[in-house]
């Protein structure tokens, strides 16, 4: 690492220059590890040098492994080092990862005195490149009052984390894995927004684990919202993956209109780079009926003795 700050995202502007704990002039014993490849390093042996430890490319990858299998004990050493660092560690290219060991192997009061240092920070660590990952895996391992208070502080600010190529990951993570009482700002955000994001890169993406994870009285105004515009987002670079996971999960009335929409066009769309993708899946997984009007678009024969069928072999 070059350099002696980490800085956070430029999203939200009031974030300050949070400085690395662990950079800068290397240690002996830091040294020494990386240097003695012969020798046999417990944690114990980096005690008081736990921080610059998870800092470093190779003592982080140490630190990790030890975790793994650590005792309660050796954990609880090297929690009481990096407890006080912890938030400069979850942005830290290789710190992140030290933290995020402890959401998964640490105790509850260890998870849960993580939690109390995250606070007031969610939303800047959800748009940092590392710290997005620490929240993901925070929502994957703490208890639900502690999720719902960490999802709380994205309030007002979940359309700008849904096209964060951060954040979100974090509202997806949020979407999957938060009870959905604690979860309702997310969703009603989205009202008349879903065009918008079936349409963008990452919100593409979210959408999908909406429909995926919400429950049919969340989902079904806004797939009512998105029937609105099947037609221009079978032909999205984006909206076309949204449609084609209605035709994979969704409900036989979805699906069946989505056919709808597609009958008539079938030779257009075949044609189309992205909503050739839509048709494929609508002869997938179509009810019946459905497939078979739209095969019948393609193999029937005109007066002039062409078709559908070898126009689109041909192309």
């Amino acid at each position: 690492m070059s350099g002696t700050q980490l800085m956070y995202r430029s999203t939200p502007k009031s974030a300050a220059a949070i400085e690395s704990p662990g950079h800068g002039t290397r240690s002996a014993v830091l040294e020494e590890f990386r240097s003695n490849k012969m020798r046999k390093y417990e944690l114990r042996d980096i005690c008081g040098h736990m921080v610059e430890f998870s800092c470093d490319q190779h003592g982080s990858r140490f630190i990790q492994q030890k975790l793994e299998a650590a005792t309660l004990d050796e954990k609880e050493v090297v929690f009481r080092e990096v407890e006080a660092s912890s938030l400069q560690l979850m942005t830290d290219v290789f710190g992140n990862y030290v933290i995020q060991k402890f959401f998964e192997h640490g105790s509850q009061v260890q998870k849960h005195m993580l939690s109390k240092q995250m606070e007031g920070h969610i939303l800047t660590l959800s748009l940092q490149m590392y710290g997005c990952r620490v929240v993901q895996k925070a929502l994957e391992h703490v208890l639900t009052e502690q999720q719902a208070g960490m999802v709380r502080e994205l309030d007002s600010h979940v359309l700008q984390c849904v096209k964060d190529q951060n954040g979100n990951h974090v509202i997806q993570k949020a979407i999957e894995r938060v009870p959905a009482e604690h979860i309702k700002f997310i969703i009603d955000s989205f009202h008349g927004q879903v065009f918008t994001l079936a349409t963008h890169p990452y919100g593409c993406r979210v959408i999908q684990r909406m429909f995926e994870h919400c429950d049919e009285g969340q989902t079904r105004p806004l797939l009512e919202e998105l029937h609105r515009f099947t037609t221009n987002l079978v032909q999205d670079q984006y909206g076309n993956y949204v449609i084609q996971h209605v035709m994979e999960r969704g409900k036989p009335a979805d699906r069946a209109l989505v056919c709808s929409r597609v009958r008539g066009h079938v030779l257009q769309l075949s044609k189309h780079k992205f909503a050739s993708n839509v048709v494929e899946k609508c002869i997938a997984y179509g009810e019946p009926k459905d497939r078979r009007a739209l095969i019948d678009e393609i193999t029937a024969v005109r007066r002039d003795g062409s078709s559908n069928l070898v126009t689109m072999m041909k192309d």
